[in-house]
């Protein structure tokens, strides 16, 4: 049921979302997708359910737009058309968009943009700029993989794997995050953990990666936490096929397979709320410190953790009390994660095989 009715919520703002543009004009808020639709359960989805979410709340008109392909051309083109139709604010979710907003920022100065997961910069990185019409977010990625870590251990489970989609910095912070997590449960409760570490040099799902993860299921590995977009798809096949679970990222990915027991998710939806809500109490410009800047958001803005629905919740032994106890102490700082990407962490009880 449960299930039934999210699919209804997504079609009927398909259906809004639709309606807004074959009107075209008039829309003070727009999100322009990256890749995918509004309906992708990951960044394009979540961002837009935000952006509904405020402006609904606060009786502004919305729409979204899809590019007509993957690429910077098709993506600036959309944002373009947004503008033109009136759009005061352009929600661009994810990285794809960095060197897009780079280019159109200056072109519309009375255009605020909110760029989620990344900053502006040339398409060739020799170049970073943020115009004070633009606000970025990014996110203390090492404190969810604190969080999903720490729960696997919890769980029972000692043999756990990292599959990185490519050593970004964003995907660093979530393995070295998930170690750190699984070495604080491990040493509370007084046993050791091995942690297998990879690179996959790809965000694609591939032969070798479900090969490489079904091998490392073989050897005895219980969970792996699978952090780059669609190799989770590979990932997923070898759990499914020997046995293993499976821990998903940046959004609640319990509908992909009954073996994600969990995912290390981001708050989109409550990260587009804030920065909305900020502008818009600020006379609809970015308030000073959010003009020309980036704010990192974590626990301390509840921006980002595990997801604690019914349908998400696949721990037998770790409970939800448990988790906002931790959760408690990583924003009152008691529990301090490094975000360093320098090197692996120190671990007491927690041995890596970086496979790397």
């Amino acid at each position: 049921m449960k299930k039934l009715l999210s699919a209804l919520l997504v079609l009927a703002i398909m259906v809004m979302g639709a309606a807004a543009l074959a009107e075209g004009d008039g829309y003070e808020l727009a999100l322009v997708t990256d890749v995918g639709n509004i309906d992708d359960q990951s960044f394009n989805q979540s961002s837009y359910e935000g952006m509904v979410a405020y402006a609904e709340a606060n009786g502004l008109t919305y729409a979204y737009y899809r590019p007509s392909e993957d690429s910077t051309d098709a993506r600036v083109e959309s944002m373009r058309a947004a503008i033109e139709n009136g759009a005061k604010v352009v929600v661009c979710p994810g990285y794809l968009f960095e060197d897009s907003v780079y280019l159109v920022q200056d072109e519309y100065p009375e255009v605020n943009f909110l760029l989620l997961d990344g900053e502006p910069h040339s398409a060739d990185y020799s170049e970073y700029k943020t115009a004070a019409n633009t606000h970025c977010i990014l996110y203390r990625e090492e404190q969810a993989g604190f969080f999903a870590g720490y729960a696997a251990v919890k769980e029972g489970y000692t043999e756990l794997g990292f599959v990185g989609g490519m050593a970004v910095p964003a995907v660093i912070r979530f393995g070295y995050g998930f170690v750190q997590g699984a070495d604080v449960a491990a040493q509370e409760l007084g046993i050791d953990v091995n942690v297998k570490y990879w690179y996959a040099d790809s965000f694609s799902p591939s032969d070798d990666i479900k090969t490489k993860a079904a091998s490392w299921y073989t050897e005895g590995t219980q969970v792996i936490f699978s952090c780059g977009g669609g190799i989770c798809t590979s990932i997923i096949a070898a759990a499914e096929e020997g046995g293993g679970k499976v821990i998903g990222v940046d959004s609640d990915q319990y509908y992909l397979s009954d073996v994600v027991i969990t995912s290390a998710m981001k708050d989109l939806p409550n990260s587009v709320q804030l920065s909305l809500g900020a502008l818009y109490d600020n006379g609809g410009v970015w308030p000073e410190d959010y003009a020309g800047a980036t704010q990192t958001l974590g626990a301390a803005e509840n921006c980002v953790g595990l997801p604690t629905a019914d349908h998400s919740w696949r721990f037998e032994n770790y409970t939800i009390d448990e988790y906002n106890e931790l959760y408690a102490r990583v924003q009152s700082g008691e529990i301090e994660i490094s975000n360093s990407t320098d090197a692996m962490p120190e671990t007491v009880n927690v041995t890596v095989d970086d496979q790397t």
